[in-house]
């Protein structure tokens, strides 16, 4: 008690070190209740226990929060590929292909209101495999589209199939072989 006294005294500031210092501390005594809590509590004391529903209302919160996210994640990265060049593509091919107005009927577009794109779409990387459900105004089918890169990064695109099937599971291929490919035949191009 008595070297607490002393340490105390030993570190107020005088008045006239005060004068010439422009932010001055002064020490302040630390009150001496009995119920001060800085006094009563051991420094070295071990952590108080959690409480229970605090941990399981956590561990509950916790898998729903991760689930949400990963359902985000998922609507995002769809969202992204159902509005691709190569969907919008095949399914502008779709509307303007005379054997496909016949078999689905007019007013061709995706099938739900939120379609689902199914497959890779990753054009950078040279590979497109993607799938998704069309409607007309007679028939309902799903496209496929698959095309992969060739002859490296400036390398040209090869359809590898292009398909309908139908809700009865009709098949029509829609890719022409006999036509050839129909980007090779435009002018400029070799």
């Amino acid at each position: 008690m008595l070297q607490r006294a002393l340490l105390r005294r030993s570190f107020r500031p005088s008045s006239e070190a005060c004068k010439f210092s422009t932010p001055c501390r002064t020490v302040v005594t630390i009150p001496a209740h009995s119920r001060d809590t800085i006094r009563s509590r051991d420094p070295n004391r071990p952590l108080p226990p959690l409480p229970t529903s605090a941990f399981r209302k956590w561990a509950t919160t916790l898998p729903i929060f991760v689930l949400l996210i990963g359902v985000s994640a998922a609507a995002i990265f769809n969202y992204q590929k159902s509005s691709s060049s190569p969907v919008n593509s095949t399914l502008y091919a779709l509307r303007t292909n005379p054997e496909v107005r016949k078999v689905l009927g007019d007013e061709i577009y995706f099938r739900d209101k939120i379609p689902w794109v199914w497959g890779e779409c990753n054009a950078v990387k040279g590979r497109i495999d993607i799938g998704f459900a069309v409607k007309g105004t007679k028939e309902t089918g799903y496209m496929r589209f698959r095309s992969t890169r060739h002859g490296g990064r400036m390398g040209k695109f090869v359809t590898e199939e292009w398909s309908l099937e139908l809700a009865d599971g009709t098949v029509l291929h829609l890719l022409d072989d006999s036509a050839g490919e129909q980007f090779q035949k435009l002018p400029g191009t070799s």
